[in-house]
């Protein structure tokens, strides 16, 4: 055993650039093991992750976003601490949203999340993805380079979630408008700034209109689903209940979809013979998509508090703690995936990996932003003869630089400069 000394994963930037040292140095000491931040244990082996995911019972989702941050504000006794997670729930972060609920209201709001993307829904979507694709490509293919951050990606998803919630045509130039502008802000402590530019606040009053309206006046429109949907017992559900699942589609979907296309188009940049594999067979881009998941999942820490005390892996996990989940080492763990460092396309059990979670909190937009992926790899080749990295901005192939997000929940590059070579 090496004498490595556990990097704190919420403030050590070296660990957010490349964690995966990090994650097999945990996983070979025990792959439920003590983070270096007090109270707070990191898993980062695939079995270990997949029981906790599935352990409702065991472990709440109230802190699935916060982590450790704010906590429970009282100390913590005794072996079950169910009654304590229900009274100070409220005081989580995002508290009121979908991924931090458990129990009953959980089932309620996933369930009406299942009427609003509705197989024929998602199909209709799909179809209208490629012109959205193509739409924006259209702006800067013919210059032969892009940033596909600033050009593409967030445009692109944002679009393609105001198309699955029915936003109409003549408000969407808006939406991108107030969105992007939300992303722009400075990091201040002004805020009254920060909240009239909030663009969960903005979302929030669009939807809560949308919904209030169709109600009033239905129409023959996917607004008009949304604002009838109802709960799988058949009670309608407040305006304020879709209008959060509505936002967070924006706010999440967008997001993680981004980073798992940015990770996509660079590695199709990178591997030459990746490139002209997809090119001479895109058949084979849904399994790419899912490897490019299992190496660089979008979601780099997932958040349960110990509802009871239990054990895990062998390790005793006291009520109150906080697990820490590490999709990504879990999706490397060789117990699991043999050579896990290797892209192979034809890896057999692909699939298995968790970078969308496991059990009754699974990504409900996994589907989506597949979808989102492939049409958007499908466009960038069928659009080019060639993809390559900008060595001007990322250095030569031999000494690369990458920025990536500042942050321990996401896993994402910055900013991915690419060139090509527009066809004809």
């Amino acid at each position: 055993m090496s004498d490595y000394e556990p990097k704190d994963f919420f403030t050590d930037l070296s660990v957010v650039t490349d964690p995966y040292p990090h994650f097999d140095e945990l996983r070979a000491r025990c792959p439920v093991h003590p983070a270096k931040h007090p109270g707070v244990l990191e898993v980062t082996g695939y079995d270990e992750a997949v029981e906790i995911y599935r352990d409702n019972e065991a472990f709440s989702s109230c802190n699935s976003l916060g982590g450790p941050f704010p906590g429970l504000p009282v100390e913590v006794e005794g072996d079950d601490i169910g009654a304590l997670i229900e009274q100070y729930r409220d005081l989580m972060p995002m508290s009121e949203f979908l991924v931090t609920m458990d129990g009953a209201a959980h089932s309620a709001s996933r369930g009406l999340l299942r009427r609003l993307l509705t197989p024929n829904r998602l199909k209709e979507n799909e179809e209208a993805m490629w012109h959205i694709a193509n739409r924006y490509l259209d702006e800067f293919i013919s210059t032969g380079e892009c940033e596909v951050f600033r050009d593409y990606v967030s445009s692109f998803s944002n679009e393609v979630i105001a198309d699955l919630l029915g936003v109409p045509e003549e408000d969407r130039p808006e939406f991108r408008e107030k969105l992007e502008e939300g992303k722009s802000l400075p990091s201040v402590e002004d805020t009254e700034k920060v909240l009239s530019h909030n663009p969960l606040e903005y979302l929030h009053q669009r939807f809560a209109a949308y919904v209030e309206d169709r109600r009033r006046a239905p129409r023959n429109d996917v607004l008009t689903q949304l604002a009838t949907a109802t709960y799988p017992d058949g009670s309608l559900p407040e305006v304020d209940e879709i209008v959060r699942t509505s936002t967070f589609l924006f706010a999440a979907g967008g997001d993680t979809t981004g980073r798992l296309i940015t990770a996509a188009l660079r590695i199709v940049a990178e591997r030459p013979d990746i490139q002209a594999q997809l090119r001479a067979d895109r058949s084979l881009i849904p399994a790419f998509i899912e490897e490019v998941l299992r190496l660089e999942s979008p979601t780099m820490s997932d958040f349960r508090m110990a509802r009871k005390t239990t054990e895990v892996g062998g390790v005793r996990i006291p009520a109150g703690t906080t697990v820490m989940i590490h999709p990504g080492a879990a999706n490397r763990d060789s117990r699991r995936f043999p050579d896990p460092e290797e892209l192979r396309i034809d890896r057999p059990n692909v699939r298995e990996h968790i970078a969308f979670g496991r059990g009754n909190h699974s990504c409900p937009g996994g589907p989506l932003a597949r979808v989102e992926a492939k049409v958007t790899l499908e466009c960038f080749l069928n659009r080019t003869t060639d993809i390559r990295i900008s060595e001007a901005e990322h250095g030569p192939a031999e000494a690369r630089r990458f920025t990536y997000e500042p942050l321990y929940i996401l896993r994402g590059l910055a900013e991915l400069h690419l060139r090509f070579t527009p066809v004809g």
